[in-house]
């Protein structure tokens, strides 16, 4: 599962997204000068699960939390963050992993503060296509390196989801510019998703989840059923009963 934000226009949007079965699971629109990590702290943690985040939800205290609960969390650490490390794993050949170490957070978060994530936690550096090296941080020690870097990457399903809110249900523009107004219009866009998805997983017909939206904005105002989308239209019946109107 994956927390990430969406902004819109001096407010937004927090999503925990599930990429394995494709739909958000939790939502929450704020003012823009509320910090995502004050958000997150309101979320239900689901014990068990994998969250997987970006540097806008750094909180040890947070992590703790989803620590404690049994829950894995894979993030980012911050440029500047030093860790203690206390081994050193073997980096698997040919993969964009650089190093994989496990380590201690810094002790204290302030002079005055410990930090209460204590636990030990895994650093592993990866390399992008673009040849940028990212810090990513877990607090799984046996999982394949690779499939901590993979569930990093995996993240980014949450851009694709806002992607498609933005581009097919034309949630770029409101028609209202009241905070109800705007809450209102988000949370019909998430609920003609999830219907969407829904009657999508239904059928086998129409593979991609675009082309079956496409297909049932044509067909609003005609009584078709699901599986049936790709058939051509049926023809139009004429009652004798209906008048005729001409203007010749």
């Amino acid at each position: 599962m994956g927390a990430v934000l969406f902004r819109l226009h001096g407010a937004k949007l927090h999503i925990v997204y599930n990429p394995d079965s494709e739909r958000p699971s939790f939502a929450e629109l704020t003012p823009a000068n509320v910090n995502d990590i004050t958000v997150a702290k309101t979320m239900p943690i689901r014990p068990g699960a994998t969250y997987v985040f970006d540097l806008g939800y750094y909180d040890y205290g947070w992590w703790a939390e989803l620590h404690a609960a049994g829950c894995r969390l894979v993030t980012r650490l911050k440029a500047n963050t030093p860790l203690l490390v206390t081994a050193e794993n073997k980096v698997p050949k040919g993969s964009s992993v650089l190093s994989d170490r496990i380590a201690l957070l810094p002790a204290r978060q302030a002079k005055s503060r410990k930090n209460p994530f204590q636990d030990p936690v895994r650093e592993i550096r990866v390399q992008t296509e673009t040849g940028k090296i990212l810090r990513i941080v877990t607090n799984d020690l046996d999982a394949p390196a690779d499939e901590i870097a993979e569930l990093y990457k995996r993240r980014w399903h949450i851009e694709l989801f806002f992607r498609w809110i933005k581009q097919t249900l034309k949630i770029r523009h409101f028609f209202g510019a009241s905070e109800n107004a705007v809450r209102i219009q988000i949370a019909i866009a998430l609920i003609a998703f999830l219907l969407l998805r829904m009657a999508h997983a239904t059928q086998s017909s129409v593979t991609t989840l675009l082309t079956f939206t496409r297909l049932v904005a044509q067909n609003l105002m005609q009584r078709r059923r699901i599986d049936r989308l790709l058939d051509p239209p049926p023809p139009i019946l004429k009652d004798h009963r209906q008048m005729n109107l001409s203007l010749c």
